[in-house]
């Protein structure tokens, strides 16, 4: 099932997700309606939090991003209860979208690498390093994890040019092909 995607301004979004357990209530049932999802969206990443769930969870599929990035290529991953452990490398700009900010893209500086530790969707856990456009993808979701979208990482001045437009989209007022759900949209009455 697709799921609705939250938009700029929602209070899930702002919120630090909290961790889960194997027992977390219908989790298989939850990773594929976000793997459909992503898929619908036409997105590299998605985290919990983007379909109003406040729990440590995202998913990637960096295959988007190939051939303009070779490491885009078959990179297709769970994460669960992740903790970025450290970052490493040139802070390298890249300009990045988000689902729930749709039709803005803003260049934002990130580390090169990261080391994240998490669990897999078997509750395996992994402690890898990531660089190159893995590592942004996975930062970027991560952030959702911790409350922030991608417009956070943006100049001040730039965030500021940007209110009306970010206001606009937490009214609904924004042509996407993904179904939302939007904090301040005004109810129509007939």
């Amino acid at each position: 099932m697709i799921l609705p995607i939250v938009a700029y301004g929602h209070p899930t979004l702002k919120a630090v997700a909290q961790d889960i357990t194997p027992d977390y209530p219908e989790l298989e049932k939850l990773l594929s309606d976000m793997w459909e999802t992503l898929a619908h969206s036409e997105g590299v990443g998605l985290a919990a939090p983007q379909v109003n769930k406040s729990i440590r969870l995202f998913i990637v599929d960096g295959n988007p991003f190939y051939p303009d990035y070779p490491d885009g290529k078959d990179f297709k991953q769970v994460f669960i209860n992740a903790e970025l452990l450290e970052t490493f490398g040139d802070d390298v700009p890249f300009k990045e979208g988000c689902l729930s900010v749709p039709n803005i893209y803003e260049e934002v500086m990130r580390p090169d690498g990261i080391r994240i530790k998490y669990l897999d969707e078997n509750f395996v856990e992994h402690v890898e390093e990531f660089t190159g456009i893995r590592a942004r993808i996975i930062q970027h979701e991560y952030d959702h994890l911790e409350g922030h979208v991608h417009v956070d990482r943006i100049a001040p001045l730039r965030k500021v040019l940007l209110q009306s437009k970010l206001r606009d989209i937490s009214e609904g007022k924004c042509d996407v092909d993904y179904r939302m759900i939007f904090p301040r949209k005004k109810k129509q009455h007939r």
